[in-house]
């Protein structure tokens, strides 16, 4: 549902919000990735299992801020020029992920538009809840095992080749040809990721592209990405209300860090303001909470708050 944002803040305020700096999004870029290394750098120094462990825990955030500022980027806000703009999103958020900016932008698009409602791709992420603890903690170990990774990225792979998600098989066409037509549609991500190897392989630790890259994307990165759909949308009060319909989650700063990089955390503010950049998405809160919006809006005081609610479905 598209809002008026002008309902709740001055034109010339809201002009202050929508200003793209060109530098904070290359800092917010450069940021994110300066972590990602910092993760194969400490893996390189002290080759162990606290270490794999640690950047697990650093690195399922990392790639959950990867998808934030592809996010961004969709949305036009990383910087000013559109070019450089879908350029820079795709190749150091979008296809490290395995995933295309400009496709995920025309799904994302019918999110905002039609929240709650059929046509909303997000539909799923928070129509079933809430859901009993048990049935919650079965997710979990989904996601941490790996379950949810494969489902997401078997999708991804038949998406690429052209099949239907939701079918088994290749409909009739030769194996090759289902692997020709993946390769050329994923060449970003596969482009992006030779790089990476190649990089851990020139400073000799070929084996923290397993490690350090893809244990977290097969499963923490599934976990906190649920963490995020759950505290965006779940178990909202009316669907049908936009200060309602969507969640503001406060979060200390370590937490931030991990479940909620880049101002995720405020999705109120950003259904209201989809033109504001994540970097004045706290300013807008502190905005709304000043003029007395958000006295009656979905703001959760912590994300263990929401995942109460989230789960407490009887048995």
């Amino acid at each position: 549902m598209l809002v008026d944002p002008e309902r709740f803040v001055p034109r010339a305020e809201l002009a202050r919000l929508r200003r793209v700096s060109p530098v904070r999004g290359l800092l917010a870029v450069g940021f994110t990735w300066s972590v990602i290394v910092a993760c194969f750098a400490a893996y390189a120094v002290f080759p162990s299992l606290f270490t794999v462990l640690l950047a697990w825990l650093v690195m399922s955030g990392r790639q959950l801020a990867l998808a934030i500022l592809m996010h961004e980027g969709a949305h036009g806000l990383l910087l000013p020029n559109k070019r450089l703009n879908d350029l820079l999103a795709n190749w150091l958020t979008a296809y490290p992920m395995m995933a295309d900016m400009p496709l995920y932008r025309k799904v994302h698009f019918l999110h905002h538009r039609h929240t709650w409602t059929e046509r909303d791709p997000d539909l799923a992420l928070a129509a079933n809840l809430p859901v009993t603890r048990a049935s919650f903690r079965r997710k979990v170990l989904r996601d941490l095992t790996g379950q949810t990774a494969y489902a997401r990225h078997r999708a991804m792979l038949r998406l690429a080749a052209g099949l239907s998600p939701a079918e088994r098989g290749l409909s009739g066409r030769s194996l090759l040809g289902v692997i020709a037509a993946s390769a050329v549609a994923l060449r970003g991500f596969l482009i992006a990721h030779a790089l990476m190897l190649g990089a851990l392989l020139l400073v000799g630790i070929p084996e923290a592209y397993l490690f350090i890259w893809w244990l977290p994307a097969l499963t923490g990165f599934s976990l906190v990405l649920r963490l995020r759909s759950i505290a965006e949308h779940a178990c909202v009060r009316d669907p049908n209300d936009p200060l309602l319909q969507t969640r503001t989650t406060l979060a200390p700063g370590w937490v931030r860090f991990l479940l909620a990089p880049h101002h995720v955390n405020y999705h109120l503010e950003h259904h209201l303001f989809m033109t504001v950049p994540h970097y004045n998405l706290p300013r807008a809160h502190r905005l709304l909470r000043e003029r007395g919006v958000l006295e009656r809006a979905e703001v959760a005081s912590s994300y263990l708050q929401v995942l109460r609610r989230a789960t407490s479905k009887p048995a």
